[in-house]
C-alpha cells in the first residue's frame, strides 16, 4: 500500500521543500509555501528490467506539412489576436485581472462560434442561472451552447472524451478545477499542473478547442505555476484600466501566429464591442494645443496604433520630486530624464513629472522614448508640439536617436489621420529630410540636442508675434 509523504511546495514558483520555511528558497517569495499529500510510489526503472520501449519513427526535416485549420469566430478583434482563427486541437490561456471582461469576451466568442460549431461552457467560479443573466444581458441567450457548472476533472474529462464531444470548451476558470487523486486544495501548484494537463491531453486526442481562463497575481502574471504557459499553444493577456472603457486582448506566446498582436474592444452596457480603428479612437478626446501632449506613432504586432502621451513637470514642494507613470515603464521615464540632464542640459531634476498614456493603453515599445522626451520638453518650455505632428524613435544613452523598425507602416497610419509631419530618427538608406511614399514631411533628428531648439524657436516666434 502506497504511504502518503508530505512535502511543501511554493505556490509562486512550483519548488518543492522537505519542509515549511517563511520564504522559498527557489525564487524568494515569502509566505507561498504549502503543505501537500503526496502518495510515495516504488520508483520504476528505465532499464532492462522494466521492458523495452516503442521505437520511435523519424522524419526528414525537408517535407510537406498541412496548414492547420482554422475556427474562424466572426469576432475579428479576437480572430486578429489568435493569429487568423482559433487551431483545432490547441489549447489557449487567457489571463486578466478580476471584473476585466474575461468571461463576458469568451461568451460572446462561444456564441458567436456555436453557429457553425458545436460548443461547450464550463464554469467553475459561477452557477448556471449566473451565465444564462450574463448570456441574456449580451442578448445570446438563443446560441445552442452546451453549458454546465463542475470542478471535477474527472467528470469533465470523460465528458468531453467521447464520439460526440464538442469542437470548443472553454474552462472557466482553471484554477477552480481539481484532480480527486491529489490531496492538495483547488487552485494550488500540483492541482492546476494536473488539471492542465488532464484537460490538454483529451483536448489534443478529440480535436478539441480548448480555452482556460487563469487568475492573475498582484504583479499581474498567471497565478499558479509557471509550467502552465509551456503547457498551453496561446496565450493572451486581457488588459485594460476600470477607470477606461478600452479593452487591449494581447497575445505573448501564439505556437500559430505572431506575438504581442493586440485586439481592442470597448466595454459597453450591451458587452464588448470591436474597435477597428484603434488609433482615431485613442485620439477622439485630443486637443493639440496644450504643451506636454505629444503624439506616438507605435507598432503593437504587425498593428500602427496612435496615442497621445501627456505630460506634466511642475515645481515639487517636496525634498524628493515625484515621478508617477501610468502606461509606461518607470524604469524608461527615470532613463529618459537622466539623458535629458546630462546630455542636452535640460533642468528637470527638482521638478515633479507625471507622465500618462491616454486610453488606458500600455506601452512597452522603446521607440516611444523621443515621444516622451519631446512631452516633457513641451511641458517645461510651456510650448506645445505642433498639432500635425508624430513622434518616435529610440533614445541610447549618449543621447542618439536610434532608428525603429517599420518606419514607413507607422507613417501611413499617421497619414491616414491626416498628420503632416514626424519627428523621427535618422534613416540610413536616405542622406535628406524630406516627404516619403506617405506624403509626410519627416523631419529626422540624429541626437536628442536637436530636438531642443525646436521648442526655442517656437518660443522666440511666439514671443515676437506677441511684441508686433
Amino acid at each position: 500500500m502506497a504511504r502518503s509523504n508530505t512535502r511543501y511546495v511554493c505556490q509562486a514558483c512550483g519548488a518543492s521543500h522537505t519542509k515549511w520555511s517563511g520564504k522559498c528558497d527557489a525564487c524568494g517569495e515569502w509566505n507561498t509555501l504549502v503543505e501537500e499529500a503526496v502518495p510515495e510510489s516504488a520508483p520504476k526503472g528505465l532499464g532492462r528490467t522494466a521492458g523495452a520501449g516503442r521505437r520511435i519513427d523519424f522524419v526528414d526535416l525537408k517535407g510537406v506539412s498541412e496548414r492547420a485549420p482554422r475556427q474562424i469566430s466572426g469576432i475579428a478583434e479576437y480572430d486578429r489576436v489568435c493569429g487568423g482563427g482559433m487551431v483545432p486541437g490547441s489549447a489557449l490561456l487567457v489571463g486578466g485581472d478580476p471584473g476585466i471582461g474575461k468571461s463576458t469576451l469568451l461568451l460572446q466568442v462561444v456564441c458567436s462560434l456555436a453557429r457553425t460549431l458545436r460548443c461547450a461552457y464550463i464554469s467553475g467560479e459561477e452557477a448556471v442561472d449566473q451565465v444564462r443573466m450574463r448570456a441574456s444581458r449580451l442578448g445570446t441567450a438563443e446560441s445552442a451552447v452546451a453549458l454546465a457548472a463542475a470542478t471535477n476533472v474527472r467528470d469533465i474529462v470523460a465528458s468531453l472524451d467521447a464520439a460526440d464531444a464538442p469542437g470548443l470548451c472553454v474552462i472557466d476558470s482553471i484554477q477552480t478545477m481539481y484532480v480527486d487523486t491529489l490531496d492538495s486544495a483547488p487552485g494550488t501548484v500540483a492541482q492546476v499542473r494536473a488539471s492542465a494537463q488532464e484537460l490538454i491531453r483529451v483536448a489534443k486526442r478529440r480535436g478539441i478547442i480548448l480555452v482556460l481562463v487563469g487568475h492573475v497575481t498582484k504583479e499581474g502574471t498567471i497565478a499558479g505555476p509557471r509550467v502552465l504557459e509551456h503547457m498551453v499553444d496561446t496565450v493572451l493577456y486581457f488588459e485594460g484600466e476600470r477607470g477606461h472603457q478600452f479593452r487591449i486582448l494581447r497575445a505573448v506566446k501564439n505556437r500559430f501566429g505572431p506575438t504581442d498582436e493586440i485586439g481592442v474592444f470597448e466595454m459597453t452596457d450591451a458587452g464588448l464591442t470591436e474597435v477597428s480603428n484603434p488609433s482615431e479612437l485613442f485620439l477622439a478626446e485630443r486637443r493639440g494645443d496644450v504643451s506636454g501632449a505629444c503624439v506616438f506613432a507605435g507598432l503593437e504586432g504587425t498593428r500602427p496604433v496612435l496615442v497621445e502621451i501627456q505630460a506634466l513637470v511642475a515645481p515639487s514642494p517636496l525634498g524628493t520630486p515625484r515621478r508617477a507613470v501610468v502606461g509606461w515603464d518607470n524604469g524608461r521615464l527615470a532613463m529618459v530624464l537622466a539623458v535629458l540632464e546630462a546630455r542636452c542640459g535640460v533642468a528637470i531634476g527638482a521638478n515633479d513629472v507625471y507622465l500618462n498614456v491616454a486610453g488606458g493603453l500600455r506601452i512597452s515599445e522603446p521607440a516611444a522614448d523621443l515621444a516622451v522626451a519631446a512631452a516633457l520638453v513641451s511641458s517645461l518650455t510651456g510650448e506645445p508640439v505642433p498639432a500635425d505632428t508624430v513622434v518616435f524613435g529610440e533614445i541610447g544613452l549618449s543621447g542618439e536617436v536610434r532608428a525603429v523598425s517599420q518606419t514607413d507602416v507607422r507613417l501611413k497610419e499617421a497619414a491616414k489621420l491626416g498628420f503632416e509631419k514626424s519627428l523621427m530618427p535618422t534613416q540610413r538608406s536616405r542622406k535628406t529630410s524630406g516627404r516619403g511614399d506617405s506624403g509626410i514631411q519627416r523631419i529626422e533628428l540624429a541626437h536628442l540636442e536637436d530636438l531642443i531648439p525646436m521648442f526655442q524657436e517656437t518660443r522666440s516666434a511666439s514671443s515676437g508675434r506677441g511684441r508686433e
